[in-house]
């Protein structure tokens, strides 16, 4: 199991949805924006669909996700752009359109190591998952050679690493300790997540957001596991790219 990679100027994580960079690889980010990397989000889709109430507006809870996802990655220290492709919410595919879109914003950032989800996870329900996976590792491959694209008249970029969350076969860890709780504060601003996927009915019960504190350390601390850390976050490492 490799442990760390080094510090990368620049990185850009790639989600589906606004907070999937966060559970993902939030205290990764962290990490490296403490020690001088600039990190970027670009966030796939709308995050429209995301309400287990019927009766959400969901062109109001569009602007509350982008303005969460802004405030996450302030938590994170990111220092970089939030990008928002604004594809619908359950409705992204990996098409030639949307390739373009990512190779664009890679050349554009110029990051040294994308993170991303995997793509070929196991019995994977969501497809948005799958999809923004994929755009972000034929993304890459676009934004590399020159002849993909070459309408866009910015200049090809190669990465020198991508690192894939939700992976099935992990064979790296990135040593997080002393950012979980960084990593829980990104997270806790998407606020109109905390019922559906952090377990939080009523955000001024403290025992519901400690516990979710809990389940997020218990996680990472399973993570480190792997490479022998205290908390880690672990990827599949490709650097082949």
């Amino acid at each position: 199991m490799q442990v760390n990679l080094a510090v990368p100027e620049v990185a850009l994580a790639i989600g589906a949805h606004p907070d999937d960079v966060e559970f993902g690889c939030g205290a990764t980010l962290a990490k490296w924006a403490a020690e001088g990397c600039v990190v970027h989000h670009l966030v796939c889709t709308d995050g429209s669909k995301g309400s287990w109430d019927p009766a959400a507006d969901t062109a109001r809870l569009v602007v509350e996700r982008q303005a969460e996802q802004q405030a996450a990655a302030r938590a994170l220290g990111a220092g970089g752009e939030c990008v928002f492709l604004g594809w619908v919410d359950g409705e992204l595919e990996s098409g030639l359109r949307q390739r373009w879109e990512v190779a664009y914003w890679i050349r554009r950032l110029r990051p040294q190591v994308v993170l991303g989800h995997d793509p070929w996870k196991r019995w994977r329900l969501h497809p948005d998952h799958r999809h923004a996976g994929l755009l972000a590792v034929e993304g890459v491959v676009a934004a590399r050679d020159p002849h993909f694209f070459p309408e866009q008249q910015l200049p090809h970029h190669r990465p020198v690493a991508m690192l894939l969350w939700e992976a099935d076969e992990v064979d790296h860890v990135e040593d997080v300790s002393g950012h979980e709780d960084t990593k829980v504060a990104a997270l806790l601003e998407h606020r109109s997540q905390y019922r559906s996927t952090h377990q939080i009915d009523d955000a001024g019960d403290q025992a519901q957001v400690d516990a979710f504190r809990h389940r997020v350390h218990g996680r990472l601390g399973e993570m480190g596991a792997l490479g022998d850390v205290v908390a880690g976050e672990a990827f599949k490492h490709i650097d082949r790219v």
